[in-house]
């Protein structure tokens, strides 16, 4: 078998699960008890099980994400083949999706580390779609600061007309946050990032006020997209999940 020299580039995978009432203590436990399975995976440079929280700061117990950066495809494959934390995610889950990315810009760092440390940026694509990525760590000081300013940025998130969509994720509650949200198009991102008055006010004064002890973004570029969101693939018409530039 020969393999495509593409089998061995790191790629980075972002998977949300959604669970039924009556199965979601499962997915909660397992944030817990796929911790060490997850340490033992060959080809993990850096990963993340998440929790995910609405924009109104209150946490959905019945979603879960895993982010995952990887040695490489090869490595990406034999986990979704063989992994028992995706059988169990596919078993248990009565909704999955997955998306394929690859870093075009970034900075900062998400548990003093880069999890994209040693990877090339790509070029930028000339269309879209986009996927953003932010993480920060909230100072116990500053977290009724953000707390008050946190509505009024997710309303104007949510009425931009090129999100796709958008989830809160987070690692402890209310103190390690981010988000992950899809765009259709730079430009869009760009203009909700230097434009809505709430956003915009809120960049000023995490810098001004110190609110983060630390902070990460991201932009990359989605390459595949599998299973379904709210009952749709948010990025229809991908290219196959095995085909990286």
């Amino acid at each position: 078998m020969i393999m495509h020299a593409s089998e061995y580039k790191p790629i980075v995978t972002f998977t949300l699960a959604h669970y039924a009432k009556r199965t979601s203590i499962f997915g909660l436990a397992r944030l817990g008890l796929d911790r060490r399975p997850l340490a033992r995976t060959p080809g993990l440079r850096f990963w993340r099980l998440l929790g995910v929280g609405r924009f109104d700061g209150r946490a959905d117990l019945q979603r879960y994400g895993l982010f995952i950066v990887w040695n490489s495809l090869n490595a990406l494959q034999q986990f979704e083949a063989q992994s028992p934390v995706m059988r169990r995610i596919h078993q248990y889950a009565d909704e999955v999706w997955t998306v394929h990315m690859q870093p075009v810009r970034w900075h900062g760092a998400w548990g003093k580390r880069d999890p994209f440390a040693e990877m090339a940026p790509i070029a930028p694509p000339d269309l879209g779609p986009w996927v953003i990525l932010t993480r920060a760590t909230i100072r116990p000081s500053r977290l009724h600061a953000f707390l008050g300013a946190v509505p009024a940025v997710a309303e104007c998130l949510l009425e931009e007309p090129e999100l796709i969509k958008s989830v809160g994720i987070g690692e402890v509650p209310l103190l390690c946050i981010g988000t992950l949200s899809l765009w259709h198009s730079l430009p869009a991102i760009m203009a909700f990032a230097y434009g809505p008055a709430p956003h915009i006010e809120v960049v000023h004064r995490t810098r001004q006020e110190r609110w983060y002890s630390e902070e990460f973004f991201a932009r990359l570029r989605p390459v595949a997209s599998m299973g379904t969101w709210d009952g749709v693939n948010p990025l229809p018409g991908l290219q196959d999940p095995y085909v990286i530039p």
